[in-house]
């Protein structure tokens, strides 16, 4: 059987990655070079969003003709998953990667199994999730949650991107399934010098692919990319921001169900790669 680990530790040169199983397997810690890219706390560091990403409506979808109700951790929806709540497993371990899993139980109502592998070098970091069925299709979502620090003791971090479009956000913060232009956000410091919280809690389409660069001036550039096309840029707190890559836009279990199915696994892939400055 195996056994619960509370934190699995990888290296790579001067490279550090803390996972944390027991907290939803979410990575704790990204160290490079001494230098910590993660929020710190419980709830931060960069969690996988599984089997659903974002905001599901009023906690409902459906997977045919049944109707399943999700709880509503943050009413009147159901955001971010299960997995993040969920410990998980170790699969395998080594220096510089490891794999963990858990399998699917109430409040989802469909049996199966989740899997999430990191596999670091110096350069670069790779996130994989995987979900598979243990008998009916259902529909599924996986992606992740980072908080990258807005400043890393210089000056703070720019976003750059270049979207096809973005998903228009509703009053109820969801898409409301029109396409829009893609809209500025704030990158400025206060007066003071203090972050300035900018103006995005919003889904965009990359068709060819995730491809979003923060750079700490004079300190590092990180390029997050994904075969995936849907990507959530969160900047409105003033200590971190989020990149968020994953399989479908928020609310996508009722908009744009994929479906897990006994042959065909939902996968997808992250790759952080980044430059000292």
């Amino acid at each position: 059987m195996s056994r619960v680990v509370k934190n699995a530790r990888l290296t790579a040169g001067d490279v550090e990655l803390t996972v944390d199983p027991v907290n939803g397997c979410r990575i704790s810690s990204l160290r490079i070079g001494g230098t910590e890219l993660l929020r710190q706390g419980e709830r931060y560091g960069c969690f996988p969003m599984v089997p659903w990403c974002g905001r599901t409506e009023n906690g409902l979808f459906r997977n045919g003709g049944e109707l399943h109700q999700m709880p509503l951790n943050s009413p009147p929806h159901a955001i971010h998953g299960t997995g993040r709540d969920t410990t998980w497993k170790p699969a395998r371990q080594g220096e510089a990667e490891a794999a963990f899993f858990y399998d699917l139980a109430d409040p989802w109502p469909y049996e199966g199994r989740v899997t999430q592998s990191f596999e670091l070098t110096e350069e670069s970091l790779t996130l994989s999730l995987g979900i598979e069925t243990y008998g009916d299709s259902f529909p599924a979502q996986a992606g992740w949650h980072p908080w990258f620090l807005r400043n890393l003791g210089a000056q703070d971090v720019r976003i750059a991107f270049d979207p096809a479009w973005q998903e228009e956000r509703g009053d109820n913060h969801l898409p409301t399934g029109r396409r829009i232009d893609p809209s500025p956000s704030s990158q400025l410091l206060s007066s003071e010098g203090d972050p300035v919280p900018g103006t995005w809690d919003d889904c965009f389409g990359m068709p060819e692919g995730v491809d979003v660069r923060l750079t700490w001036p004079e300190q590092l550039e990180l390029t997050v990319k994904s075969r995936d096309e849907w990507v959530v840029i969160y900047d409105e707190q003033a200590e971190a921001v989020c990149v968020e890559p994953q399989s479908g836009p928020p609310n996508g279990l009722n908009t744009a169900p994929r479906l897990v199915t006994p042959i065909e696994p939902l996968e997808i892939t992250t790759t952080w790669s980044w430059v000292r400055l």
